[in-house]
C-alpha cells in the first residue's frame, strides 16, 4: 500500500498527515504552546499516596499533578512481588524518575511510569529491564529469530550487560552494523540522562522527546512510505540533517514542497479534518455512521440510511456492515479515538455474516499503529473494543465544549423556556409585592411569548392582576432569561 506523508509547518503549530492510497488516514497536530508530553522523562516528587486507588500523585512541574499507578512502578522496589502495594513502593516527599505514557486529557493529569524507555530509529532502550523484544508487526519467524540473535550479538560485542531492547518495526531487514550504531547512540543519550538525574532539582524535565517533524523521520518512515513532503525550507533542512546523521538510507524520501497551493489542500486534507469533527460519516452506499465521543467511551452507530440493496434485507445489512468496518477503522485512526469503543452494527441473523464482519474488522485494524483489542459480534450486533490512547483525540485538540449548551449538544426549546418564565413569575408573585414584571430574554423566546403564547400571557396577567412587559436581550442565549420586579 503506497503511502505519503505531508508536513505543514508554521510558527504556531506543526501538522502531519499520513496518506495511504490517496486517502488521509492519520493526522498529528503539535502546537508550540501545548506540546505533547508522551516520552518525556522528569525528576518528580511524590505529593500524595492514595492506598484506596493504589496510586500516587506526582509533581513533575506541570499545572496539574501527574498520576502513577502501582502497576507502573518498577517491581524491584518492593520486597515481595506478591504484596506490591503503593505504600511499599513510594512515600510522600520521595523523588522519582518517571516517564509520561499518556498526555493530560480533559481534567486528568499525565499518566506516568518508572519503566523508562528511550527510542531511536530501530531500537527502544529500556534501562530497567534485560528483556529483548521484537515488534509484533515483524511476522516472519526466521526474521524474528535473526533479529533476536543480532541484538544478542550486538550486546555481547558492545559489552552491554544491563538494559533491554525492543526491535521496532523499521528494524525488519537491517544488519548488525545498524543495530550496533543505534545501540551506541542510545547508550550515549542515557549517560547524559543519568547525569541530569543526579544534578537536576525535583519537578524538572530530564529528557524531552523530539519535536513532531523529527519524530516523523524517526517513527513514521516505513518501507511503504514513498515520500515525505515538507512545506518549510528551514524545517526541511533540519530534518535532512537529522536523517543524514541517523538514518541516511531514507534521506531520498524527503523533499521540500515549494508549491503555491497549500500542502494540506493536496488530497483534501483540510476538508478531511473538518469532516472528522462531524458526528455523521457518510458511506458510499448511502448508509452512514454516527460517532459520539464522551469522557467514558466512544460509541459508533451503523445505519443503512438510503441504501436499500438489490436482493434482500439480510444481504443489505451485511453489505452495509462490511462497508462500515472499513470506514470505522479509518475514523479511529483519523480522529485518534481511544479508550473503550462500542460499535453498534446493524443486527445480523446469519452467524456467518457476523463472523465475516468480525474477521474484516480485525484485518482492517492491522494497519493501525495503536494497539487494540476486539470482542466478537454479539447477537445485538454490538462489538466492544479498546484502542490504546496516549494523546488527545482530534476533537479534543481542535474543539472545546459549547459555551451555550455546555457540551450537551442540545438546547431547551423556546416553548420550554416560556413555561419556565411563567413559573418564575408565579414564584415571584407569591414571594414579593410589586406593581409589574419585566421579562428579559432571547429574541426567539420573546417572539414566542408575543405570538404562540400570547393567550397564556394574557391569562397569567389576569390571574396575578399585574401587567407583564417583554424586552429582547441580544446577548442572552435561548436558555437565559431574567424576571425583573418593578
Amino acid at each position: 500500500m503506497a503511502s505519503e506523508i505531508l508536513v505543514n509547518v508554521t510558527p504556531m503549530e506543526t501538522r502531519v498527515a499520513l496518506v495511504e492510497n490517496g486517502s488521509v488516514q492519520e493526522v498529528y497536530i503539535e502546537r508550540s504552546q501545548t506540546l505533547g508530553l508522551v516520552g518525556n522523562i522528569y525528576k518528580g516528587k511524590v505529593l500524595r499516596v492514595l492506598p484506596g486507588m493504589q496510586a500516587a500523585f506526582v509533581d513533575i512541574g506541570l499545572e496539574r499533578a501527574a498520576f502513577i499507578h502501582a502497576s507502573d512502578i518498577d517491581i524491584s522496589r518492593a520486597d515481595n512481588e506478591n504484596h506490591k502495594t503503593i505504600q511499599m513502593l513510594v512515600r510522600e516527599g520521595q523523588t522519582l524518575i518517571v516517564q509520561v505514557i499518556k498526555d493530560p486529557i480533559g481534567t486528568k493529569g499525565a499518566r506516568l511510569t518508572t519503566a523508562l524507555s528511550i527510542p531511536s530509529r530501530y531500537l527502544v532502550y529500556m534501562p530497567s529491564t534485560d528483556h529483548i523484544g521484537i515488534s509484533q508487526r515483524i511476522e516472519g519467524n526466521d526474521e524474528r529469530e535473526r533479529l533476536r540473535q543480532a541484538i544478542e550479538s550486538a550486546k555481547d560485542s558492545e559489552g552491554i550487560d544491563k538494559g533491554g531492547f525492543i526491535l521496532r518495526t523499521a528494524a525488519e531487514g537491517i544488519g548488525l552494523s545498524e543495530i550496533q550504531s543505534d545501540m551506541n547512540y542510545l547508550r550515549r543519550v542515557y549517560r547524559v540522562l543519568e547525569e541530569r538525574m543526579q544534578s537536576n532539582k525535583p519537578a524538572s524535565v530530564i529528557y524531552e522527546d523530539l519535536p513532531l517533524y523529527l519524530r516523523v523521520a524517526r517513527d513514521l518512515v516505513r518501507a511503504d512510505v514513498e515520500r515525505i513532503r515538507i512545506d518549510s525550507k528551514e524545517t526541511f533542512t533540519k530534518v535532512v540533517e537529522f536523517v543524514t546523521k541517523y538514518t541516511p538510507e531514507v534521506v531520498d524520501c524527503f523533499e521540500n514542497y515549494p508549491g503555491e497551493r497549500p500542502i494540506f489542500d493536496l488530497y483534501s486534507v483540510e476538508d478531511e479534518i473538518q469532516r472528522a469533527l462531524s458526528r455523521k460519516v457518510e458511506l458510499k452506499s448511502g448508509g452512514y455512521l454516527i460517532i459520539d465521543q464522551t469522557e467514558a467511551m466512544t460509541t459508533i452507530d451503523v445505519n443503512t440510511g438510503a441504501f436499500v440493496g438489490h436482493r434482500n434485507l439480510e444481504e443489505t445489512i451485511f453489505k452495509t456492515n462490511l462497508e462500515a468496518v472499513t470506514a470505522i477503522c479509518r475514523q479511529l485512526r483519523l480522529r485518534n479515538l481511544g479508550g473503550i469503543i462500542i460499535l453498534d452494527f446493524i443486527d445480523m441473523d446469519d452467524e456467518e455474516h457476523r463472523r465475516q464482519v468480525h474477521r474484516m474488522l480485525e484485518k482492517s485494524l492491522e494497519r493501525d499503529h495503536a494497539k487494540s483489542k476486539v470482542t466478537g459480534v454479539s447477537e445485538l450486533g454490538l462489538v466492544e473494543m479498546t484502542r490504546k490512547r496516549t494523546r488527545e483525540s482530534l476533537e479534543q485538540v481542535l474543539t472545546e465544549a459549547c459555551s451555550v449548551c455546555q457540551g450537551r449538544g442540545m438546547l431547551k426549546t423556546s416553548q420550554t423556556v416560556c413555561y419556565e418564565i411563567f413559573r418564575e413569575i408565579l414564584r415571584e408573585e407569591r414571594a414579593y409585592n410589586n406593581d409589574q414584571y419585566l421579562v428579559l430574554a432571547n429574541q426567539q423566546v420573546i417572539d414566542r411569548l408575543l405570538d404562540e403564547e400570547s393567550s397564556n400571557v394574557a391569562d397569567l396577567e389576569e390571574f396575578i392582576g399585574k401587567p407583564i412587559r417583554f424586552q429582547v436581550e441580544p446577548m442572552y442565549t435561548q436558555e437565559q432569561f431574567d424576571v425583573i420586579l418593578q
